[in-house]
This record gives C-alpha cells, sequence and structure tokens, in this order.
C-alpha cells in the first residue's frame, strides 16, 4: 500500500506458450517457454514419467499437443482481447491470472447495468443496440464482466503495454493484440464515456458545448498549452527521487492520533499553540508540537456551556460538524447542520476558547428573513491569525456572502439576551439561476474559489461576488470539497473518484503573467491533471472509495510553496508530492492517453474510517525536513478520563509498589513503567484496552520539550491519571495547577 505500483508494474509479454488458467500460480506475465540448461548432466538424463499429468505437461511444453491459435491464424472473434483477474488484494501472495487467452469487448447502450446472473447474454443482447436507444454505455467482456462506462470504472491505461485496467467487482486487466486495437478501444471508451456523463453523442461540436471554446483543451488534452504547467516548475527543483520526504528517524506517515470520547467529527488546526479536535458533545484541547498534537487534557463540553449559556442555546442538542477559528485562534464558530441529508444551518455559535464559553448564538439573515448556509470559511488563508478578525465568509447552494459579526450599533450581544443576535450581511450576492453551489476555499489576498454540483469551479476576485472571473468546466463529477493554494496559482478540486489540479496562470495581452481570480483568462488555458487510486488500491479500499476533503499543506506566508497534497478515501490517508504531480516529465505521464493522471502516491491506512487529514502548519516543519507533520483525525471511540479519577491513578501506583516490594510480581517501580513497558513490548501502550495504554487516549499533562517525544508512550512514566492538571476547567488553569 505504500507504493502505487506495488502489484501492477509485472508487464505482459507476449508468447507463443499457453497461459495460465484461472486458479494455476501465475504472475501477469504470460507464461513463456523454458529453454533447458545444456551444462547440468541430469537434464541429458532420460526420465520417467510419473504419471499422466507429466506427460500431458510435456507435451504441452513440446507443442505436440494443444496447439496455440498464432497471431496469423484468423477467428471469427472481433475486439480480440486477453482477460486477466487480480487475486490476493495487496498482500505479498498478489498475483494475475490469465483469465481468458482469447476472448472479444463490446459497448452496447442498455438500461441493464451490471452483470446478467443466469448465464448467457444472448437474450439480452437482442434488446440491446450499439449505438441507438435510451439507457447507459456499457462494457461488456467475456460473459463475467459488465460494467457502466463512467469514472467508477477507474480505468487506467498502459500504451507501451497495449493494456487496460479497471474494477467491475474485481480488478480485471485487458492486453490488446496490436496498438490498432488498443487504440480502437480507447476511442471507443472515450466517446461512451462522454455521452453517459453529459448525455449528448461525442462529436466537437457537442464537446464546444460541453466544454467552450477556451477550454476545448480539456476534451482534448494532446492539443493544450502545456506551457504553464513547465513555467510553474521553475520556481522548484526537479522532482526528487523519493515520492515523499522523510525527516531523520521519522518519515512522513508518522502522524499521532489524539481520540475523543464521543467520536471526533471536524479537525481545527491552529497555526499557534494548540488545535481541537471537534466531537458530538464537546472540544478536546490538543498542543501543537514539531512532531505532531498532544492533549491537553481540557476538554469543552456543550451540555455543561448549554447550562451558562441560558435557555437561548441549542448547542447541547446539535453535532457541530463545522469549526472555524478567527480572532488569533482565540475563538472559534462551529455549525451544526440540519442532518446528514441537508447540510445546512440557520445559524452558528461563537465559542471563546479562552474561557470555554459559548458566548454568542448567531442567525443568518438577509433583508429581515432567516437564510441558511451550507459552509463557512475565513477571508482569507491566514486570517484566523488576525487578532481583530471579526468577518468570515459564508456559502449557500445560490449565495456568496461575507457576514461581519460587528453590530451595526455598536452594541455587544450575547446569549443572556431573549433573541440571537443577526450576522451582518456585509458583501455578497443571491443568485437567481441554480448555481448549485458545494463548496469554497479563499487565497492568501482573499480571492475565493467555489465548486459545483455540476463539477465547475468558478473564481471570483477578493473585491466582486457578483460575476466570476474565471468559470472552469466540469468533468462530470460533482466538486464535494476545494482548496486553493496561498498564492492562488493552483486549485486542488475533490471529486468521489479523483481529485482534479488546475493551474490558473495565463498570459494577459500585456506579456503580463496573472491568475485566474484576476482576469479572464483567454484561450491559452492549460489542461488539469488527475490524481487518481490505481485500480488495485480503489479496489482495496472498499465500499467507502470516495475521496474526501483534499488539500494542499497547509503554508500562510508570501514566498512559501505548499509541497505535498493529502486527501481521505475511507480508511486510507493518500498524500502526493505536490512537485511531481507538476513536472511534465514525470514517469506516470510517459505512457497514458487523455488528461494526464498521477498515480505516484505514499497511502497510511488507519483500523478506522478517517474524518479528516491534515498537514500542520508550515511553522512546525523541523529543519532536516521541508514539511511539517500531518495529522489524521479517526472516528475512534475511546474512553476519555477526567480528572475525577486521577486517585484511581494513585491507588494504582500504591498497589503495584506493594506487589513489588512484596516479590509478588516482578514490576518495574512506578515511574519507570511507561519506559520500560516500551522497550518489553514496543507499541503495548497505544494498544486499546491496555492499562498503560490510556496514554494513547489523551494526554493530561502538556510537557515541553525535551520531555515530549513522538509517542505517547514515552509521555509520562506511570501514566497520565498522576497528572493534576487535568483538574484544570480551562487552558488558563493549566498554568495555575502546573504551579501548584
Amino acid at each position: 500500500m505504500g507504493a502505487a505500483h506495488s502489484h501492477e508494474d509485472l508487464e505482459l509479454l507476449d508468447s507463443d506458450s499457453e497461459y495460465q488458467e484461472e486458479g494455476e500460480e501465475a504472475s501477469y506475465n504470460d507464461a513463456s517457454e523454458e529453454t533447458p540448461d545444456k551444462s547440468s548432466p541430469s537434464d541429458r538424463r532420460p526420465r520417467t514419467p510419473s504419471s499422466v499429468d507429466d506427460v500431458e505437461a510435456r507435451l504441452r511444453a513440446l507443442k505436440l499437443k494443444y496447439p496455440t491459435a498464432s497471431k496469423n491464424q484468423k477467428s471469427n472473434l472481433q475486439n480480440e482481447v486477453k482477460l486477466y483477474v487480480h487475486h490476493g488484494g495487496n498482500t505479498p501472495k498478489a498475483k494475475w491470472v490469465c483469465f481468458e487467452k482469447l476472448t472479444s469487448y463490446s459497448f452496447l447502450k442498455t438500461s441493464k447495468v451490471g452483470r446478467v446472473h443466469g448465464g448467457e447474454d444472448e437474450a439480452d443482447e437482442e434488446s440491446e443496440s450499439e449505438s441507438d436507444g435510451e439507457g447507459w454505455w456499457v462494457l461488456k467482456v467475456s460473459s463475467k464482466v459488465r460494467v457502466k462506462v463512467d469514472a467508477e470504472m477507474q480505468l487506467k491505461t498502459f500504451k507501451d503495454q497495449r493494456r487496460v485496467d479497471f474494477v467491475d467487482h474485481a480488478v480485471w486487466a485487458m492486453k490488446f493484440f496490436s496498438d490498432e486495437d488498443y487504440q480502437v478501444f480507447l476511442g471507443k471508451y472515450r466517446d461512451c464515456l462522454f455521452e453517459n456523463t453529459y448525455g449528448y453523442e461525442a462529436n466537437e461540436a457537442n464537446h464546444v458545448k460541453v466544454y467552450g471554446k477556451d477550454f476545448i483543451g480539456w476534451a482534448n488534452p494532446e492539443k493544450a498549452d502545456d506551457s504553464m504547467w513547465e513555467d510553474a516548475e521553475d520556481s522548484f527543483s526537479r522532482s526528487p527521487q523519493t515520492v515523499t520526504p522523510v525527516r531523520r528517524n521519522q518519515d512522513l506517515t508518522q502522524e499521532f492520533e489524539e481520540v475523543a470520547n464521543d467520536g471526533i467529527q471536524s479537525l481545527a488546526l491552529g497555526a499557534l499553540d494548540n488545535s481541537f479536535l471537534v466531537g458530538d458533545s464537546g472540544i478536546q484541547v490538543v498542543k501543537n508540537f514539531s512532531h505532531g498534537i498532544q492533549g491537553k487534557g481540557v476538554y469543552v463540553n456543550f451540555g455543561r456551556e448549554q447550562q451558562r449559556g441560558g435557555a437561548g442555546s441549542s448547542m447541547a442538542h446539535s453535532t457541530p460538524k463545522k469549526a472555524l477559528l478567527m480572532r488569533a485562534e482565540t475563538n472559534m464558530l462551529l455549525m451544526s447542520p440540519f442532518n446528514d441529508a441537508k447540510p445546512h444551518s440557520r445559524g452558528l455559535h461563537q465559542l471563546d476558547i479562552e474561557t470555554g464559553r459559548i458566548v454568542t448564538e448567531w442567525k443568518f439573515e438577509k433583508d429581515g428573513t432567516d437564510i441558511t448556509m451550507r459552509d463557512i470559511v475565513n477571508d482569507s488563508k491566514g486570517a484566523q491569525l488576525d487578532p481583530s478578525g471579526s468577518t468570515f465568509l459564508g456559502l449557500d447552494d445560490n449565495r456568496l456572502c461575507r457576514w461581519d459579526m460587528r453590530d451595526r450599533h455598536g452594541i455587544v450581544q450575547d446569549l443572556v439576551t431573549s433573541s440571537a443576535p443577526v450576522l451582518n450581511w456585509a458583501q455578497g450576492h443571491q443568485f437567481t439561476r441554480g448555481t448549485n453551489f458545494r463548496c469554497f476555499a479563499s487565497t492568501g489576498d482573499g480571492s475565493i474559489v467555489v465548486g459545483s454540483l455540476d463539477g465547475k469551479i468558478r473564481l471570483y476576485s477578493s473585491s466582486s461576488m457578483r460575476q466570476a472571473k474565471t468559470a472552469f468546466p466540469g468533468l462530470g463529477s460533482p466538486i464535494t470539497h476545494v482548496d486553493v493554494t496561498y498564492d492562488g496559482k493552483w486549485i486542488l478540486g475533490t471529486t468521489d473518484t479523483y481529485l482534479i489540479l488546475i493551474c490558473t496562470l495565463f498570459t494577459d495581452k500585456d506579456g503580463k503573467t496573472k491568475t485566474g481570480f484576476s482576469g479572464r483568462m483567454g484561450n491559452r488555458i492549460a489542461a488539469p491533471r488527475l490524481l487518481k487510486l490505481t485500480p488495485l488500491d480503489s479496489h482495496s479500499a472498499g465500499a467507502t472509495n470516495r475521496f474526501r476533503n483534499a488539500q494542499f499543506s497547509w503554508v500562510t506566508e508570501n514566498g512559501k510553496q505548499e509541497r505535498h497534497l493529502v486527501a481521505t478515501v475511507g480508511k486510507f490517508s493518500v498524500i502526493w508530492n505536490f512537485q511531481q504531480v507538476k513536472d511534465s516529465g514525470h514517469e506516470c505521464y510517459r505512457n497514458q492517453e487523455g488528461l494526464k493522471s498521477c498515480y505516484c502516491y505514499k497511502i497510511v491506512p488507519k483500523d478506522d474510517s478517517i474524518v479528516e487529514s491534515r498537514f500542520m502548519h508550515d511553522k512546525f516543519a523541523v529543519t532536516d525536513s521541508p514539511e511539517a507533520p500531518l495529522v489524521i483525525a479517526t472516528n475512534m471511540k475511546a474512553e476519555l478520563v477526567n480528572a475525577r479519577l486521577s486517585m484511581l491513578g494513585v491507588a494504582g501506583i500504591l498497589f503495584t509498589d506493594f506487589l513489588r516490594v512484596t516479590g509478588t510480581k516482578n514490576l518495574p517501580v512506578w515511574y519507570e513503567a511507561g519506559r520500560y513497558m516500551y522497550f518489553v513490548s514496543p507499541g503495548s501502550q497505544a494498544k486499546e484496552g491496555s492499562f498503560f495504554g490510556l496514554g494513547a487516549a489523551l494526554d493530561l499533562e502538556g510537557l515541553e520539550a525535551p520531555f515530549v517525544r513522538c509517542w505517547v508512550d514515552f509521555r509520562y512514566p506511570g501514566g497520565p491519571l498522576l497528572n493534576p492538571v487535568g483538574l484544570a476547567k480551562d487552558i488558563k488553569g493549566v498554568g495555575a495547577w502546573r504551579q501548584k
């Protein structure tokens, strides 16, 4: 899983020998004829066959029986291919097996998508047409493969091998007998994919209708202008030899997981001292270090704050899905959707992090009418660090706006008032036609990128939200998440089956290089690049193989460059090297057809579903690494032990020390327990259910360096229950308890 090509780079070599059938020991290579070693005396002596099977095997090897069809021999089949199936997933025993050494494929238009059970398909094929009628185009190969032509096939091309891989309940590969056969298949596949995606027949007029004249390179990538991709590489060194740079004694995949007691819903990373894990009923505060995050033992419970806030708050009965840090990370905005099916909200709660209290419950309102918002983001990439920041951006299906928390009359309102205060609509536009906005992000200067249900990505300048400066066409899949680099030169869109990376650079009529946020890009627009999982990894991801929340690494300064991309797929975190993706000479692109797709990535598998994967702020990168640590938040549930149970830790010390002194048990001294357990059983303290495993659940001490280690095993000999700072009710109280 660590390398994208672990089990697929076994070439299919043409041979006239027999192919291994399904169930035999086989690699992806066709079986080849072995030449005996003439120098071996044992091979020159005749051997007596021990069974009929040996005779059969020898006759096969000598080609005296069961002759194979030669390439010159004509067949009645059309669209001939060899069909292979992959067995074993990503295990060491994984292998490719020749399923059928000679079969055929066809593209059929039918309303019946998926395999036809119960035998042959002739009866169904009578009602299917290769060009007419309503329905979907499907690819049919042999009697086993019948799959709708769409992005979920995860089709991957290998031009040098005349081969394509794809997914249909398993991972399949087809190898073609000639370059012409290979190109004919790809042409038919693209036409069927276009029609299934957009509902139009694939022709030049419809390509212009879907993409527009300026973006025709998206339909014909070979004709697109890639000079901007090449120019963008000038600010970087060439691609490193490794896909992902590593730190000394710690690679990029070594992240620390801090688990909440009720499951993590979202992750709010801070660029200053703290980050926050937002759960169903509260927020856990963790401390930022150069090696990752560590718990501080501070937990804000929504139920408890509900009592402080008064009857007007609904926080105790809601589950925040979005957390936004503001005002130098001293405040947090929490937004809860109506439900999973309707991710909209009529308001949000403002949390004062320093006091741990929800101080305001805001309402979304325009012209005296309550409205909803789908998403909120900061005004710009670094806006959360501004101590005086009072505005943020809001997005709904047909609205894009800026909200202002400052009261028009200068009166500060909070939850003790009878009615919730109303946010001021400071700037924005309410579109009359269905834009179907789904997600958005902001650049370092406040420009805005918006992703839509139809796959379009629109760019708005920081000064106007009424009309997009640039609108990139969709590739047919909804954009579920979008991110942008600090300088606005690159956009990363997330769809269910792939990521799309777009270069916004263009040269205006005066020869100046600009971004699509500042003006119309014209027709010199580079084709996008796609980031995908290989068919093998996509199939291994299972039913949850949907990309979510792809993001760049995090910088908030001019002159600094994002180095990596990370996305979540079920239980996988997937990492790409950003510069490698941009490198036009990268090996991934050499034998591909269509839009360039990068399959070189690093997978970090977890045992539980991943909520979010994000890189910490660039300031936390150590000196010998160009990247900050990766934080992975899973939806694991672990008991959060609060300070009221600290006396149990004392009792544990007395009891275990009694057993040690009396010789009943050979136990270490309590203050050496953590170190002892680590070296006796490495990693045992992080195992769920073990006593010392409590250290993996939370850290109540927040020790500064040099006592802090990468893993929780080292953090506090004897366990976390012995730390009195767990009695602190808020962040300020931690310092007071440490003095005591």
